[in-house]
């Protein structure tokens, strides 16, 4: 799946100054490579609970929740490598590791 669409930072009703994330800006989003499962527990044989592309380079990782926390760790380990999206279906969304927001995807007249 190529995914080519901006992003935005999703308002957080609880805060009086709302977060930013830098990385948007020129973000470079590629094809999942494996959207089949997190490919170090698939190398490793273990199980995850959820699943996160790398909008930068397609890497497909766990999410915190599982035991590997393998896209996180992805994103710490990589320059450049900051933003992740869900994999789960029906699921819309995206996770900035370095600036720690939410993403959605912006929308025509949808407000920022």
């Amino acid at each position: 799946m190529n995914d080519q669409r901006e992003w935005r930072v999703a308002a957080d009703p609880g805060r009086v100054v709302q977060r930013t994330c830098d990385h948007l800006d020129g973000l470079r989003q590629v094809p999942a490579r494996t959207p089949l499962g997190c490919e170090e527990c698939l190398r490793a044989g273990r199980p995850w609970v959820h699943l996160l592309a790398c909008l930068s380079c397609g890497h497909v990782g766990c999410c915190d929740s599982s035991r590997g926390q393998h896209a996180h760790h992805h994103a710490r380990a990589r320059d450049g490598h900051h933003i992740a999206r869900s994999l789960r279906p029906g699921e819309d969304w995206a996770w900035c590791y370095t600036d720690e927001v939410f993403l959605h995807p912006a929308r025509p007249g949808r407000p920022a």
